[in-house]
């Protein structure tokens, strides 16, 4: 069984900086977040993968804040099992230690076979994906979720890479030569939004009301709060999307 690694942040005015003060507030955005992060590891657990959340070193949160107890706080209630997460703490000064450090422990020291690392703002991840990752992963070496950008939202492997530097822009093809300089394989996912900007809430509400308007599945806490909210997605200047609420509609 593959185990997925989520990559967690404390839910605290921090997370999502660029969708505040605007399209969303601090607090929305912080809302978001805790949604956006059950949603993922409950899509985790059903796809039936082993869940471990990796969670903030005490050093990189606020002196009065445990980021483990943070997170369950945020799970415990939420996930059907609960009881089975697994949580440890990130280990290394840039993102790109923090994930080198966590796979490459997984699948050097305890052995696991697969591991794979995705980023919890990544709400339109569905139990699908997970048994693609599970099946991809016993063809490939490495499997790789692109999202716009060149960003990655997911990363697997069968054996670890060199991690340092690599995700750096554009991390698709940073990590795919990662991978290809080691001897191995590669494939991937199919394209995901991974929500850090205005532009990429904008392309979640839209296919969450398109999706839900379908009768598609939907992932249910994001969309509950997108519907409480009342976010639409509407031209903005030079035709570019943007997200408004339903108290602006003229």
């Amino acid at each position: 069984m593959t185990t997925v690694v989520v990559l967690a942040d404390v839910p605290d005015e921090n997370v999502l900086p660029a969708l505040h003060p605007s399209p969303l507030s601090s607090s929305q955005a912080v809302s978001l977040y805790r949604a956006m992060l059950a949603d993922v590891c409950e899509m985790v657990q059903h796809g039936e993968a082993d869940l471990l959340v990796n969670y903030p070193s005490p050093e990189r949160v606020a002196e009065d804040v445990d980021p483990e107890a943070a997170l369950r706080d945020v799970l415990e209630d939420e996930l059907p099992e609960s009881e089975s997460v697994r949580y440890e703490v990130q280990v290394g000064e840039t993102y790109a230690g923090r994930v080198g450090n966590t796979l490459t422990h997984l699948l050097d020291v305890e052995g696991e076979r697969t591991v794979g690392i995705v980023d919890p703002a990544t709400p339109l991840l569905g139990r699908e994906h997970i048994g693609t990752v599970a099946m991809k992963l016993r063809a490939s070496d490495v499997v790789l979720g692109p999202t716009t950008g060149g960003r990655l939202y997911f990363a697997g492997f069968c054996e670890p890479v060199d991690f340092d530097g690599a995700f750096s822009t554009p991390a698709v093809e940073t990590m795919t030569a990662r991978a290809l300089e080691a001897g191995l394989s590669v494939d991937y996912l199919p394209q995901l939004p991974l929500v850090a900007s205005p532009a990429d809430l904008a392309t979640v509400v839209t296919l969450v009301r398109a999706r839900r308007a379908a009768g598609r599945i939907v992932p249910r806490r994001t969309a509950a709060l997108l519907e409480e909210w009342e976010l639409q997605v509407v031209a903005g200047g030079e035709s570019r999307p943007t997200v408004s609420t339903g108290s602006d509609k003229s």
